[in-house]
């Protein structure tokens, strides 16, 4: 039977949106508790808007920080340095309302080695981890190539490739599908700020020509790609001026661009005794090894934990319908060869380090980041091993 054609989108924003600007400002506090702390406990939240910056939330730790100057070092490293911005890093407020965390949360996460108990889950929950052969980062293609057109339009910036581009930016993009496989870019949209001066046509000619199609895969460029290049027609208040900018609001932007399920969790200001961040990690480690091994196309992983227990209540495993072998004994190997609990991950992809800023923009997947450990496929051979098989080593897809 002829395979469905369909068109899926997927966007992502530049560090210098404003709620990206939040959850690098609640990361960066983390990393910098974790830095003299490692078992800082830390629920942060940051608010951005016009002159100023508001963080809260619950934090417990020994380490000593100074919070307006990492929140201060946060926006003046991504770019906000100007009164003509309309956000300064030297001259907005910044307000610190923190309190420790809660007693009644403490003593269900607390480990507890005299009396045999474990480290708990810091909350309720369930996380989704995906992978699939549509790129060699085994990404879905729309949400890699969004976040592709981002990074380098940020280096573009930082570098001073031109003197009008400003932080706050966004893309979006259509692919068109056959099946499951991509097979040509149908719409790209880039809206990005700019000082008042620069006309409309040097913006469009620039983000074509030096930022969008250097990215693109040559073989999706098959017919002619939609470009919108601010569509307004003019983008010069933008970032915290523009919009109010909070934590947590891009989740789909930070995971798999709405192409899977997502837990009903944000990942930034948390430390990783909460497994919606820790949990979303190792759900991603899991179903990329099992992709990378050439067990199937494609791979969906579920946890799913309740607050104070160290054990998942649940787990599946869902190659939709392109595994090599039954999702069961898929799901009895991962509970063999992964750790599930809080205090196992954390130790696994060794989480209590300052690693955190950098998974606040760009996405948290997808990257070969050295510190990012839940993107290595080490455990692959051994996934296929285990079932008798030889691991696949072929090139996945068209990036």
């Amino acid at each position: 039977m002829e395979q469905r054609r369909y068109l899926f989108t997927s966007e992502a924003v530049s560090m210098g949106h404003p709620d990206k600007l939040a959850d690098q400002i609640s990361d960066a506090i983390l990393d910098a508790l974790i830095a003299e702390d490692p078992y800082s406990r830390v629920a942060c939240e940051t608010l951005v808007a016009t002159g100023m910056a508001l963080v809260a939330g619950e934090i417990t730790t020994k380490a000593k920080i100074d919070y307006p100057d990492v929140v201060r070092q946060v926006i003046r490293d991504v770019g906000y340095t100007s009164d003509e911005m309309g956000y300064n890093a030297e001259t907005c407020a910044v307000l610190v309302s923190l309190r420790r965390q809660s007693a009644d949360i403490a003593r269900g996460v607390d480990e507890n080695t005299a009396k045999g108990k474990p480290l708990g889950a810091g909350d309720q929950g369930m996380m989704f981890g995906y992978a699939c052969r549509q790129t060699k980062e085994l990404m879905p293609m729309p949400i890699w190539l969004a976040h592709r057109i981002l990074q380098r339009l940020t280096q573009l910036r930082q570098k001073g490739k031109v003197d009008w581009l400003r932080p706050d930016s966004k893309s979006q993009v259509t692919i068109q599908y056959e099946g499951n496989r991509p097979i040509r870019v149908d719409t790209v949209v880039v809206s990005t700020q700019h000082a008042p001066w620069v006309k409309q046509k040097e913006i469009r000619e620039f983000i074509i020509e030096e930022v969008v199609q250097p990215v693109l895969p040559k073989a999706l460029l098959e017919g002619k790609i939609i470009y919108h290049v601010n569509p307004t027609g003019r983008f010069v208040t933008g970032g915290p001026h523009g919009d109010t900018g909070v934590t947590g609001r891009k989740i789909m932007v930070d995971t798999y661009g709405g192409w899977i399920s997502h837990g009903g969790g944000a990942f930034s200001g948390k430390d990783p005794t909460k497994v919606d961040r820790s949990a979303a990690y190792m759900a991603r480690h899991i179903a990329k090894n099992i992709v990378a091994a050439g067990l199937a196309e494609e791979c969906q992983v579920q946890l799913a934990y309740a607050i104070g227990l160290s054990e998942p209540v649940s787990m599946l495993v869902d190659t939709r319908g392109t595994g090599l072998v039954e999702d069961d004994r898929l799901e009895e190997l991962v509970r063999e060869m992964f750790p599930l609990s809080p205090g196992g991950i954390i130790e696994y992809l060794n989480l209590r380090r300052p690693i955190y800023r950098k998974t606040a923009s760009g996405g948290h997947f997808g990257r070969n980041e050295p510190e990012f450990t839940w993107e290595q496929t080490h455990r692959a051979a051994e996934l296929a091993q285990a079932l008798g098989l030889r691991t696949s080593s072929e090139p996945v897809a068209v990036s």
